[in-house]
């Protein structure tokens, strides 16, 4: 499964351009790519395509490439980006984003 059988490439598209600068917000980049609106059952394939190695969480390494994970034309997160990103996401505090905390980071 590939992001674009989940979202509209279009909608990936705006949004990456949105943040090609040292701007990333996560709540913004998941409206503008229509995850807002999915059922949780969606998000949690979409974290599914995001978990590169499989292992159930995603990662700070992980993390770091999101973007990418939505297109190949996305570009790195900054190491300050990625940790915001995972303080805004870890809820219990083990340093990586389950599937449960992902959907409901994107609900929120």
């Amino acid at each position: 499964m590939t992001m674009t059988d989940l979202l509209k490439a279009e909608e990936i598209k705006n949004a990456l351009e949105a943040f090609a600068a040292e701007t990333f917000d996560h709540r913004k980049f998941f409206e503008m790519v229509g995850m807002r609106a999915m059922s949780a059952e969606n998000v949690k394939k979409v974290f599914q395509v995001l978990d590169v190695d499989g292992s159930g969480f995603i990662e700070e390494e992980e993390l770091k490439f999101v973007l990418k994970g939505f297109s190949q034309e996305g570009r790195d997160l900054t190491e300050a980006e990625t940790k915001e990103f995972l303080k805004a996401a870890d809820k219990d505090g083990d340093g990586k984003i389950g599937i449960d905390e992902f959907e409901a980071m994107v609900h929120e």
